[in-house]
């Protein structure tokens, strides 16, 4: 009789012990589990913040004229809060409603960048322009204070300002008429897009 009820002493104290166990395993599991939704949740939320608050801001859009609109200027910046923008991965979508080009930043090319205004090679519609292919666009620095927008890694990001050069001639195969509505935008690696919208003007 005392050997039976020993037994079952043993018995149920390995079933207490499994049960602490499988217990323990388990919550080991819910706070890994925890953690690492946790850990999906803070970057998730710093991707989230990145592509609200981030991208590039449309704030100039100028134009040159031959017969017609030949020549574009637009004036970006990065958005307040924006982490790094490179140029490198950035993409300028343009429509005239009937013609959509795509145009990227060739680092290779010299004379697609200019980091210095001044009296001669800094006038805003220059080389920069005419020495572009219909896929590209140019880069001219206004404002830089730390050095970070070069031609092989041109990188904007708080305070600074660029000019993006496009030959619309060349990109569209021919000038802009006056009275054409265009509109684009102008696509970061991450964040949101600026926005180009205009019509040309009546050329008298």
């Amino acid at each position: 009789m005392n050997k039976d009820v020993g037994s079952i002493g043993i018995g149920a104290m390995i079933v207490f012990i499994a049960m602490v166990l499988v217990a323990g395993i388990a919550a080991s599991v819910l706070i890994q589990t925890s953690t690492t939704l946790e850990s999906q949740a803070l970057s998730t939320g710093r991707e989230t913040i990145h592509e609200v608050a981030g991208g590039i801001s449309v704030f100039d859009v100028e134009g040159i004229v031959n017969t017609d609109m030949d020549g574009l200027a637009i004036t970006v910046r990065a958005r307040a809060g924006s982490p790094d923008i490179d140029l490198n991965e950035t993409i300028i979508i343009l429509s005239d409603g009937t013609t959509k080009v795509v145009l990227q930043y060739d680092y290779a090319d010299a004379n697609h960048f200019n980091d210095t205004v001044d009296a001669d090679d800094g006038k805003v519609f220059g080389f920069l322009y005419t020495d572009l292919t219909n896929e590209e666009f140019g880069i001219m620095v206004l404002e830089d204070a730390d050095g970070s927008c070069s031609q092989y890694s041109p990188v904007i990001n708080a305070g600074d300002k660029v000019m993006l050069f496009v030959d619309a001639g060349t990109a569209f195969g021919a000038e802009i008429p006056e009275r054409t509505d265009v509109f684009g935008f102008i696509y970061p690696e991450h964040g949101s897009p600026g926005v180009i919208s205009f019509r040309t003007k009546n050329i008298e």
